[in-house]
Parts: C-alpha cells; structure tokens; sequence
C-alpha cells in the first residue's frame, strides 16, 4: 500500500470537510477550498479523520491513492495556516514595488514589468529586493512564485536574476583569457 496515501489525515478544530459526489470542499478560518476527485479515489470521514481508500493495486489507482491524500492535506493546511513563498532580487538596480494591487519589476529591461496577482494570491513586498507570495492554495502559490521568476532567471556566471530565498544557483567560470 502507498505509504503516503494510507495514512489518516485529522482534520483541525474549526475546520469543516464536505464531501459531495466527486468533490471535496474544505471550509476554515482563512477560507475555502474545493477540488475535483478522480472516480477511483473513495474518499471517506470516520471520527474527525479523513480516510482514501483506493479502487484496485493497478499502478494507475497507488498513483492516486498518495496523491489524492497530499492534496486533501495540503486543502487542510492552506485553509488554516496558508502557503508562502519568497523570492530574491540579486542584481544592482533589481527592485519590486507594489502599485495598488500590482506588482512592478525593475530587473534590468528597457521597461519595467507589471505582473497582476491572480485571484486568492497576494503579494508582499517587506523590501526592494524581496518579494512574498501567499495563497490558501498551494499549487497556485507555486505556479505563481515561478512565473515571478522566469521573468529574469538567474543567470550562472554573476547570479544575477530573481531566485527563491536559500535557492543555490551553480556558478560557472568565466572565460581565462589569452596567455601570452
């Protein structure tokens, strides 16, 4: 059995789980979540706790079990505690501000680059160079952050770009040079 899909995931006070045809909605004190289930992933509530149990030992179906227990878990923690993730600015003159609901990116192009958050992220800016990304959900935290950064990825030879904080970017030598 999958070792992630089998294990119970509790479900918090002050959160409140329903599960409707193939849908699961969380509701908690930062918001709510729905999700789509696959027809194969059973889903079931049994005393505060959240079980998945899955069709049959094909590939496919242990490949959901796990799978479908990490989304429910991290439905879970996104509408209790929320997701974050931070970004880093390395370059002289890299800046980000915030306009209103905007974020405003001066990374080195002839223009500066205006990024809107979409719907459920929001953004933070604490200094010039450094940016936070929050969101109940998870996967779009993510799929967000990494938009940030591919507008100016670091490069390997001075580091220079937008990176997430405590990300290690592999330096390479530069040329040597003629000798004489």
């Amino acid at each position: 059995m999958s070792r992630v899909g089998r294990m119970p995931i509790s479900i918090p006070q002050g959160v409140e789980v329903k599960i409707e045809d193939d849908k699961i909605s969380v509701k908690g004190p930062k918001g709510n979540l729905t999700k789509e289930l696959h027809k194969d992933v059973q889903v079931e509530i049994e005393n505060n706790q959240i079980m998945v149990k899955r069709a049959s030992d094909k590939k496919e179906h242990r490949a959901l079990h796990g799978l479908t227990r990490a989304l429910i878990a991290n439905m879970i923690e996104g509408v209790t505690k929320g997701f974050e993730k931070k970004l880093e600015l390395v370059g002289v003159g890299f800046r980000a501000n915030k306009q209103g609901d905007k974020l405003v990116l001066s990374v080195g192009y002839s223009h500066p680059v205006e990024i809107v958050p979409d719907e459920g992220i929001e953004i933070e800016v604490p200094a010039p160079n450094k940016i936070v990304v929050r969101g109940l959900d998870k996967e779009k935290v993510g799929v967000f952050a990494a938009n940030i950064r591919k507008i100016r990825e670091p490069e390997p030879y001075k580091g220079k770009g937008i990176k997430y904080e405590g990300e290690q970017i592999k330096r390479k030598v530069g040329k040597a040079g003629a000798k004489a």
